[in-house]
Order: C-alpha cells, then structure tokens, then sequence
C-alpha cells in the first residue's frame, strides 16, 4: 500500500510539472515587464531584505511555492522584507507602478492567485521570531512562522496559543481568517484571542493597531484577510499548557458505519470543551477510509468520552499523552503537498445520522468519478465544534464570524489531483458536492442557506457576502479608509474592493 501510494503521488507531480496550467505560464510577457519595479525595489530596501529572481536562485523557489502546486505562479521576482519599514518601502513603489503582488505567510491558500502572483512575490519568512512576555500573558509571533514553530517557541513556558490543528500551517493566512483551532471550545476563534497587529499601511506607515489605538482596523482584522495593509506580527493571548492526549487512527472501509455512529454520538452528547475529534474521510487508492485526530487538551480524558472511537477496528493507531506540538506533527497537512488542489466548504449546525452517512457517500461518489480525472485525493474533515465557539467574544467584535448568535461548524472539502487539465473539473465538482450537502442540511431542520462561511475554505468566486454577511459594506468602507489608492487591490484574496487588473 506504501509503494502504491508513492508511486501516485510521485506520478502526480510528475504530471503537474508536465501540464502547467495556463494561469502559470501565460503572464512571461509580463513578468519581464515587472522587471523594472523589482530593481526598483532592490535598490530601495535596506540591507535586511532581499530580492530573489527565476533562474537557479533556490530562495527565489521556496518563495514562490505553495502547498498545492495550483496556488503556485512564476512571479517576476520574490522579495523578502526584513523589516517592517522595508515592507512599507515596497507597498509603495508597488502602489506607485499599480504592479500586481502577493503575500505569502507559508503558502497554505489553495485558491490559486490568492498569494501568488506574476508581478512580484512577498515572502514573509523573515518576521520568524517569538517573544513570550510572561507578565502580559501575550505571545509576539512572526508573519512568516507555521504554528509549529510558534509551539515550539512557547513550548518551555508551558503555554499555548489558539492556533493550527495540523502541521505546516502558516500562522498568517488561518489567522486573517478566523482560525479554528484545538483550543477553540474552550476560548473561541484564533481572532477572539488577538490584542494587538504590527500593520504596514499601504500608504507605508507601520502601526501598531489594537483596541484602543485603531479599533475599527482591529475590527476589520480579525477575519478580513490582507485588505487593509500587511499584517509582519500577531500578539496572541497565551494560555496555560499540559502535555495533551490524542493522536491519529486509521481506520477501513469495512468500519466506515461506526466511525459515522461514533461521531454523531460524541458530536450530540459530549460537552466537555477539552474534547474533539476530527474525522476526515477520504478516498484514496481506489477506496474510502478515515483518518481519525483525537484530542483532548490534558493528559489523560476523562473515561468513556472516546471509547466507542477507540473500540473501531482500526489500521494504524497513534493515540498517547504526548506534548501538543508532538500531536499537531503526528497530522501534517502537507501530506499530499506537491500536487493540485483545492478547498470548499460547508456550514452547518449540528451532525446526525442523516447528514454523516451524506459525507460518507459524498466521498465514495466523488472519489469514484474523480479518480478518472486524475483525482487522486478525495477529503471531507468533519468538525464537531461546540455550539458555543462563537460566544467566547461579543457580538460583533471581529469582521469574521457576522453573527455570533450561533455557533457554525465548517466541513472542509479538500480535493487533491495530478493535471492541471482537471483544474475546472475538480473545482466545478466541489463546488456541486457543497451544495448537495447543503441541499441535505436543510432537509434536515437546520437554517444554513445564509449561513457564514469560513473564508480559509470557501472556494474562489464565493461571494463576500456568504463570509461575511452584513459586514460587507462596512469592510468596503474601512478598506477605502485606510486604502485609498486601493494598492492591495493589487494582491489576490478576498477583495473589499475593486481587485486590480
């Protein structure tokens, strides 16, 4: 099963290398014409930045390269800021020659142009540090880290922060977006746990932006993604950390019906908010299975709150106290990196019978068809939050979630694949895939057909208003504020405004 799994994936690559899509190799022409503005700006910044360009320069490829080689674009140049004044250098002579530009945190956005570009790429991986202040419970982190590092850093303090569930996820983009974390039961989204953002402004300022000194910018934020300037550090409220229980199973077709049981029964009768599961259920190698995250934010859980999980015949079994960072490793998310790929995503309120055994035949559908259009990741990650996530801060306190009046759980749609030729195929099959869950919700009771989506994984072309509901006009209106010249319309993501050309 190993080989077999090895062959396709190295397979796959070899064929995303082979079929680039038009979206990667038709901007050469003007590439060479951003040229000008990356001398520009090679010459403007100090001496703790750099410019990298295409050639041999291997800075210049990690800086470009995504998790999902689709999110990946051949940009004239790469840039690495150093500080943030450098980064308020190069805003604005990005804005002054209206040049097209991306930031990248760790590359983890599976829409592709949303942090890549053909004019010139910013590469966060300088703003890497960590600083603890004890006193103030606060942990200063980096613009350029994944949430490992951060563990790592705060790991000899013991304490935490509400960040990443898996590894190589970067600290930037999953908390510009919300962020749904281990911790999340107990204190809310990763934007519920801000005080404080080290911004550069388009105009070039850097601010120090929290409550008290821009409280509509500290709104627009948490959740509004890179509209409003770059985000180089994230202050983030620390919490005390134990050593944690949990781990990865793997688990067979032949079981799939009990894991199903399992899952609507912790989802429906288990309160404790140190506890969570997160089942995904995929198909790969030609069947379904499911691979299984337990966790529980203590050492040991309490019994009976995982038994009918840990009584499933299972495959492979990773389960122990362990430190947290040990835990979010023992799941990376770049396990089917190097190939194509994109997220969807559903909203809904709570987990049954009914919508549990959609998911599985959504998956068995899906992963039947689509392995003959090189599909050879089919991925659906059940998130049985509490009800309760979004009360953890006051209505109306973050550009993300809307409302708060209640508790949302997303249902991740990952499709992973080999040719950019089934680029449309597989978008267009989860987009269709998301609205006949939809379709099954609602029939179920639950009022979802308004209900918010997570922007980390709602595909492109969602719009605003299914994010971000009410907030809209008022995010246009905060991005005209702070970006009247609309150079972040420059970069890709979800745009408050006009999104340049």
């Amino acid at each position: 099963m190993r080989q077999s799994l090895a062959t396709a994936t190295y397979l796959a690559v070899l064929l995303a290398a082979a079929l680039p899509s038009a979206a990667e190799h038709k901007p050469v022409e003007a590439r060479g014409a951003y040229a000008s503005v990356c001398q520009e700006i090679r010459e403007a910044i100090s001496s703790a930045s750099a410019v990298h360009f295409p050639g041999l320069d291997a800075a210049y490829v990690k800086d470009i390269s995504h998790w999902a080689t689709s999110s990946t674009a051949q940009a004239a140049c790469s840039v690495e800021p150093g500080t943030a004044e450098d980064v308020g250098t190069i805003l604005q002579i990005l804005g002054k020659n209206k040049t097209p530009f991306a930031v990248k945190g760790a590359g983890h956005a599976s829409n592709p142009g949303f942090s890549s570009t053909p004019g010139v790429q910013i590469a966060m991986y300088r703003f890497s540090e960590v600083n603890y202040d004890a006193a103030a419970g606060v942990a200063e982190v980096g613009a350029g880290l994944i949430w490992d590092d951060v563990y790592t850093a705060l790991e000899p303090y013991a304490v935490s922060v509400v960040g990443g569930r898996v590894s190589g996820v970067g600290v930037a983009g999953f908390t510009l977006g919300g962020g749904y974390s281990w911790k999340t039961n107990q204190f809310g989204l990763t934007v519920d746990n801000l005080s404080g953002f080290e911004l550069v402004l388009p105009n070039g300022t850097v601010a120090a932006v929290t409550q008290d000194s821009y409280p509509d910018l500290f709104w627009g934020l948490k959740g509004g993604f890179n509209n409003f300037g770059i985000v180089t550090k994230f202050n983030l409220t620390t919490h005390p950390q134990t050593e944690v229980w949990g781990g990865l199973i793997t688990i067979t077709e032949d079981q799939l019906d009990k894991v199903n049981a399992a899952t609507v029964k912790f989802a429906q009768t288990v309160n404790d908010p140190k506890a969570q599961v997160l089942p995904t259920y995929n198909f790969l190698l030609g069947e379904p299975g499911v691979s299984l995250l337990l966790f529980y934010d203590y050492p040991t859980p309490p019994d009976g709150i995982f038994d009918d999980f840990l009584a499933i015949p299972h495959f492979t079994k990773d389960v122990k106290t362990r430190t947290l960072l040990d835990l979010v490793k023992s799941a990376p998310a770049n396990a089917t990196g190097g190939q194509r790929a994109i997220f969807h995503t559903v909203s809904l309120l709570q987990f049954n019978d009914k919508i549990m055994d959609a998911v599985l035949n959504e998956t068995k559908f899906w992963g039947e068809r689509l392995s003959f259009q090189s599909g050879n990741f089919i991925s659906y990650d059940v998130e049985p939050f509490l009800s309760t996530i979004f009360s953890h801060a006051p209505e109306g306190s973050s550009a993300y979630p809307p409302s708060r009046s209640t508790g949302l759980l997303p249902l991740n749609i990952y499709y992973a694949w080999g040719a950019s030729l089934a680029d449309e195929t597989m978008q267009n099959a989860a987009r269709q895939s998301a609205a006949h869950l939809t379709q099954v919700i609602l029939g179920e009771g639950q009022d979802i057909s308004d209900a918010a989506l997570y922007g980390n994984y709602a595909i492109l072309g969602t719009p605003l208003e299914r994010i971000y509901g009410q907030n809209v006009p008022k995010l246009k209106a905060l991005k005209a504020k702070y970006d009247p010249g609309n150079v972040m319309g420059l970069a890709g993501g979800w745009k408050f405004g006009p999104q340049a050309q």
